[in-house]
């Protein structure tokens, strides 16, 4: 098994009686899994935990990646995201459950802070971690883009995700914690692979304002919403301090409403042409 950030013997000072599940979802993430998996070792080490992964037709090595770190690998169809998390989650077995993207990894203090936390309070359901979101290899501090809390620590069966087009969240019974350090996020590493990533967001985000039954093709959804949206973002709340990289981020992203509202009108007037077709 490759090595770990953190020495198993070095967290092994932080006990961790009870066991944790790390749970992923891949496709196409060869790249990317190592990096992450490589930071969760000293957790699942030595029978503290485990590596479940349920991949959606993955043509690269990401299978081979997954089975070198002793995942429990799943193939499954893709269901959405919200369900396809769910979907991993519910393969876990340990008594907490981490749920991370394939490009995201944990800093060393948060893997400590982790052991640390699952044995400090019995009446925590969940943890809220902060993410590190890096842009064209610059770490955003501003526009929004930090400390971006996630909830993604739970005790198993304590929550599931929803469905919110391309970012679901989870919904936890109980109390809820924070966590001091960070899971950095290394999404988008070149200007295309953004660009890509708000394409497909935006189609799962038209899904969800149609389901919602938003008007959608207007001039404020379409002009007004984006450009207040980046002013919002790059000027009071100061996106602006991130240089080149924070305009760039921020510009792309109220284009990225407006596709949502323009993909959204696109498939209301789809639907209403089969209905008045008799399709």
């Amino acid at each position: 098994m490759p090595p770990s950030i953190i020495s198993p013997e070095t967290l092994l000072r932080y006990p961790l009686p009870v066991t944790l599940s790390i749970v992923l979802i891949t496709q196409n993430e060869e790249a990317n899994l190592p990096r992450t998996l490589e930071s969760v070792m000293p957790l699942v080490c030595d029978g503290r935990g485990e590596i479940v992964i349920v991949d959606s037709g993955s043509t690269d090595g990401t299978l081979e990646v997954a089975r070198s770190y002793g995942a429990k690998v799943f193939s499954e169809p893709w269901k959405g995201f919200a369900q396809q998390k769910n979907s991993a989650m519910d393969k876990a077995s340990c008594d907490w459950v981490l749920q991370l993207d394939a490009d995201e990894r944990l800093e060393p203090e948060l893997a400590v802070e982790i052991s640390d936390a699952l044995n400090s309070n019995p009446s925590i359901q969940g943890y809220w971690i902060p993410r590190k979101n890096f842009f064209l290899g610059r770490w955003i501090h501003h526009g929004g883009f930090y400390p971006d809390p996630k909830l993604r620590l739970i005790r198993r069966g304590a929550g599931k995700f929803e469905e919110y087009g391309a970012h679901p969240t989870i919904k936890v019974r109980g109390s809820t914690a924070r966590l001091k350090h960070a899971l950095a996020h290394n999404a988008y590493p070149t200007l295309c692979g953004y660009i890509d990533h708000m394409n497909s967001y935006s189609s799962s985000g038209a899904e969800v304002a149609v389901a919602k039954g938003h008007r959608l093709f207007s001039p404020i959804n379409i002009i007004v919403r984006p450009l207040l949206t980046f002013i919002y973002n790059y000027f009071l709340r100061l996106g602006f301090l991130d240089g080149r990289e924070g305009l760039l981020l921020h510009l792309y992203h109220s284009v990225y409403v407006s596709w949502k509202y323009a993909k959204a009108w696109e498939l209301e007037r789809g639907a209403s042409d089969r209905v008045g077709t008799g399709l």
